[in-house]
């Protein structure tokens, strides 16, 4: 895959908990990745093309990765690869449609 792959943006969620005091604050950080201009990425439900697609990312998605899994071989805009991410339950997509920054693993492997 390609090495010079622009950085991910990242998002910060934050979640006000109430407490007795009312003061508590807890702040998460979720890393979103931007799917290769111009695609429209098929979702499927394991990593290959052999699993079934249960949907289709618009044009200018980012995603958030939970986990990667070694899967497929895919080439696509950003080389090729058999790293598959892990989107959602049961949502997987090619690591070569999303600019994550690196060749290899930038999120936990999958159980």
């Amino acid at each position: 895959m390609d090495t010079d792959r622009n950085k991910a943006t990242t998002t910060a969620e934050t979640t006000a908990e109430a407490t007795a005091t009312g003061a508590a604050v807890t702040t998460t950080a979720a890393t979103r990745y931007a799917v290769a201009p111009g695609y429209r990425v098929n979702v499927r439900s394991g990593p290959s093309t052999q699993y079934p697609i249960v949907r289709a990312l618009p044009l200018g998605a980012t995603v958030a990765i939970t986990c990667q899994k070694y899967g497929e071989w895919i080439s696509g805009p950003y080389g090729t690869t058999r790293i598959w991410d892990n989107i959602a339950p049961g949502e997987y997509i090619s690591d070569a449609y999303v600019r994550t920054g690196s060749d290899g693993f930038v999120a936990p492997r999958c159980a």
